[in-house]
């Protein structure tokens, strides 16, 4: 048996994978190691695995993950896997190669998530080749769900959301100058509290600002990471990731407007994913 799972910054998706085929869904959270000790892990995957998994008879993990920019940040998931599944040959990597792999398989190209954060590559149908890095949620991540609330948040504080925004944000948050604060500045992952209020531009998708932060935070990760590819219009644009997927019609349009034509939008990974190590694992009986 073997497990496959895509970890976002605030969701991981996971499938258990028997030697029939049978495939078995579940979520954990999100285990961004730029967030987050082996330690945390662990607890975390104690309280939230199925009670149905046996742990014992899982062979192997392939765990993709955000965050995962290093062999010292994998192995603080690696860490944690070993200890959860002891019998388990464990392979811990970037979530940018979860997505090449999803939505090109075998096949070089462009692949790109706009999920909570921000990232892209360019990949030969093995590994990644180039990526421009999207710097986090401080510095980059133009795009993502932490940019969108980012500017959403800033336009609140200062008083600037138009047409009754205002008012509707303060009654569906109620959230202070100080809770904001506080939560950005002294509180854990700061980056899904940002990405959480992307949501509420998709909610009033009918109002012009909303529409609009969305289009300008995609034409920014146009203007800072896309067109710094090189050759970029060459390749067919493929992104996975919940804003991009719920936003994905102002996507394509921003992609279009670059010059690149529009391949695979999906919300996520995993069942691609899990066909191609399906595939994989019959290449090697």
């Amino acid at each position: 048996m073997i497990l496959i799972a895509d970890g976002g910054s605030t969701k991981s998706s996971w499938c258990q994978l028997d030697e029939a085929g049978n495939r078995v869904y579940f979520n954990t959270e999100g285990y961004n190691p730029d967030f987050i000790t082996t330690e945390a892990v662990v607890a975390s995957l104690d309280k939230n695995l199925p009670e149905t998994l046996p742990r014992q008879k899982v062979t192997e993990v392939h765990y993709y993950g955000a965050g995962v920019s290093s062999e010292k940040k994998a192995e603080i998931i690696a860490k944690a896997m070993r200890q959860i599944f002891p019998e388990a040959k464990v392979i811990v990597d970037h979530d940018l190669l979860a997505s090449a792999r999803a939505l090109l398989g075998r096949k070089a190209g462009f692949a790109a998530i706009l999920g909570t954060g921000t990232n892209s590559c360019l990949y030969d149908g093995n590994k990644i080749t180039y990526n421009v890095d999207s710097l986090g949620y401080f510095l980059g991540d133009e795009g993502s769900g932490s940019f969108i609330g980012k500017r959403l948040l800033r336009d609140y504080l200062r008083g600037l959301l138009p047409d009754g925004l205002q008012e509707i944000f303060r009654e569906e948050f109620n959230l202070t100058r100080e809770d904001i604060l506080d939560r950005l500045y002294n509180q854990p992952l700061p980056n899904r509290f940002l990405a959480s209020f992307a949501k509420f531009t998709y909610d009033h998708n009918n109002i012009s600002y909303c529409r609009e932060i969305v289009l300008q935070g995609f034409e920014t990760f146009f203007a800072n990471i896309v067109r710094h590819y090189p050759h970029y219009q060459d390749y067919t644009f493929n992104c996975i990731g919940s804003v991009g997927y719920n936003f994905r019609d102002a996507l394509s349009q921003v992609a279009r407007d670059n010059g690149m034509e529009v391949g695979k939008i999906i919300r996520s990974p995993i069942d691609d994913l899990v066909t191609f190590h399906e595939e994989e694992l019959a290449k090697s009986k």
